[in-house]
């Protein structure tokens, strides 16, 4: 067989693997609060708190969907049109044209150009955020994150275009193949590594003092049968106001890890039931999920550039004559766009079914409902979150389940609880 019809073959093959990955280990078949016991719950939210945050999310609406239009136009341009490879073609020029130095620098090139075009939506977005006081980050602080956020994405960046380019051009036939297994194993990398190298680089961690609730949260893990190296406080409040915790890290690396806006705005027990949900993913092993899925979906998105390159039509209009070749980067690129606005939404579908299930895991650590309600509320409160919002957008954007359905699934059926 040709390396072509291996490739479809393998395509196949990762689709089903993902398709049974995911039928088996998503809670799909978790209870969903039914539309009678979300209304109830709707009920129980302030009228203030759901105002304020329908109002957040329509000033925040033009820069979302303004950033996402442009996330997708400009890689189209850049890929369905000769735009791209003229690019790249122009960058390596100093370098002789030496297909390395095309494919570093003209790949950092576009990467930066599509940064460039997204960082006035991401401005627009932080001044909104700043009205409604939702940020505490000056502009000097927000400009600093987004330096830092660039130097991580080169670095990331350089890796895989280094690696990806050296493939292609060392086993022009074979290349999706060794791509294949080195995209698996780099989002498998990253999913455990990158907290515990990328976090410090945003935030500063102390160790929580010592005290009853740091004791109670190590309890809780231990009940769970998860071994915690620390629990640490991150500064979150320099950029933000509002609330969050998580639990990062595996094995002897696992530490919990609580904003100390949510130490100062909620009380001990509303901060165990947000921690007993952190503890649900790992408990319930959500990292090795997503690292799973993300390694069969980043292979087999490789081994399809590959056959998208076999289309000869596709490839002349971007001005390329092989998907392989650096001055493709756009044309790879735009691909990508293409790809992750498709499957962005069952993505999220995924995410939410995963996040429902931490919610059942607190429910049941914390055994505290009303807490649990509680705490939902103060999140919607202070993160300004719209309580219930748009179908549509649900559907497209949300990735945790809405605050209507916590509640609803706090309250339990009919109101009981």
């Amino acid at each position: 067989m040709t390396p072509t019809r291996w490739a479809l073959v393998a395509l196949v093959a990762l689709g089903i693997l993902l398709t049974v990955a995911a039928i088996a280990l998503v809670p799909w078949r978790l209870p969903r609060p039914s539309r009678a016991d979300q209304a109830a719950a709707l009920a129980d939210v302030p009228a203030g708190v759901a105002s304020r945050g329908r109002a957040l999310r329509a000033a925040l609406r033009p820069s979302s969907y303004g950033s996402l239009l442009v996330g997708l136009v400009v890689p189209l341009l850049l890929g369905f049109t000769p735009a791209g490879a003229r690019i790249v073609a122009w960058v390596g020029q100093p370098f002789g044209g030496h297909w390395l130095a095309e494919a570093l620098v003209g790949g950092l090139v576009i990467l930066a150009m599509l940064w460039l075009v997204a960082l006035p939506f991401s401005a627009w977005r932080h001044t909104v955020l700043r009205d409604h006081g939702l940020s505490s980050q000056d502009w000097g602080g927000w400009a600093a994150d987004q330096l830092k956020g660039g130097a991580v994405g080169a670095v990331i960046g350089a890796v895989v275009l280094g690696g990806f380019y050296t493939l292609t051009h060392f086993a022009p036939g074979w290349w999706w193949a060794f791509g294949a297994v080195g995209a698996a194993a780099l989002v498998v990398l990253l999913s455990f590594v990158f907290p515990v190298l990328v976090e410090p680089v945003f935030n500063t961690f102390t160790p929580m003092p010592a005290g009853p609730l740091r004791d109670e949260l190590l309890t809780m893990a231990a009940r769970d049968g998860l071994a915690v190296r620390d629990v640490l406080v991150a500064d979150a409040s320099r950029r933000t106001t509002g609330l969050n915790a998580y639990v990062s890290g595996l094995g002897r690396t696992r530490r919990i890890v609580v904003y100390d806006t949510l130490l100062r705005e909620a009380p001990p027990g509303e901060v165990r039931s947000v921690v007993a949900h952190e503890l649900g993913h790992a408990k319930d092993r959500d990292t090795e999920l997503g690292a799973l899925l993300g390694a069969i979906g980043a292979a087999a998105a490789v081994v399809a550039l590959y056959l998208l390159g076999e289309w000869g039509a596709l490839l002349g209009r971007a001005g390329v004559s092989s998907i392989g070749s650096p001055n493709a980067i756009g044309l790879a690129l735009a691909a990508a766009a293409v790809a992750g606005l498709v499957g962005g939404p069952l993505q999220n579908l995924v995410s939410r079914r995963v996040e429902a299930r931490a919610d059942q895991h607190a429910l049941g650590l914390t055994g505290d409902s009303a807490v649990f309600a509680a705490m939902q509320l103060r999140l919607a409160e202070l993160n300004i979150t719209d309580v219930h919002p748009p179908r549509i957008e649900y559907l497209l954007f949300a990735t945790h389940p809405d605050t209507v359905e916590r509640l609803a699934t706090a309250r339990g059926p009919s109101g009981s609880s």
